[in-house]
């Protein structure tokens, strides 16, 4: 669909349809619905990042907390959004050796412990190696700045299942 047919949707629609470019967070497209017409892809997504930055701490670490552990129970028991399991397999998450596994279930406890809400990573734009080495050094962060770098990961994440939604512009033809 093109943003023509993004702003003639309904209500019900949009939000059935884009409720989930944030990980379990509909009520964010309910929220941007209102800022139609998008002039743009890119508008949509301008429109979400602004609504997620004018949240206070505790409603970023809400977004972070909707999140499922990468590689965890959610995979296991394929209980995970349609989203989540093909970003999650698309890197590997779902073919972990056992020593692996055991590493990620470890890292994310570890990490759950440490900031009290779930390590994000743009799975899509990352392989299974280059997740666990994030994991353990993210692990070190100040909480500030690691809620900071997981809604920055949240926002491409966004931005990439909207662009699988979406037709993006085409230039004008002169």
């Amino acid at each position: 669909m093109d943003v023509a047919a993004v702003n003639t949707l309904p209500y019900e629609d949009f939000v059935n349809i884009f409720g989930n470019v944030v990980e379990k967070c509909p009520l964010i497209t309910a929220a941007v619905w209102s800022s139609r017409p998008f002039l743009s892809l890119s508008t949509l997504e301008t429109a979400i990042n602004e609504f997620i930055d004018a949240l206070p701490d505790s409603g970023k670490e809400g977004i972070l907390r909707c999140h499922p552990d990468l590689a965890g129970r959610d995979l296991q028991s394929g209980t995970l959004t349609r989203d989540s399991r093909e970003e999650q397999a698309g890197a590997g998450m779902d073919a972990l050796s056992s020593a692996e596994a055991m590493r990620m279930a470890r890292l994310n406890e570890e990490y759950k412990q440490r900031f009290g809400f779930p390590f994000v990573v743009c799975a899509r734009m990352n392989d299974k190696g280059n997740i666990l080495r994030q994991l353990s050094e993210r692990c070190q962060n100040e909480r500030a700045a690691e809620r900071s770098r997981g809604i920055e990961e949240v926002k491409k994440i966004c931005r990439l299942r909207l662009q699988a939604l979406v037709l993006t512009d085409a230039p004008n033809k002169l």
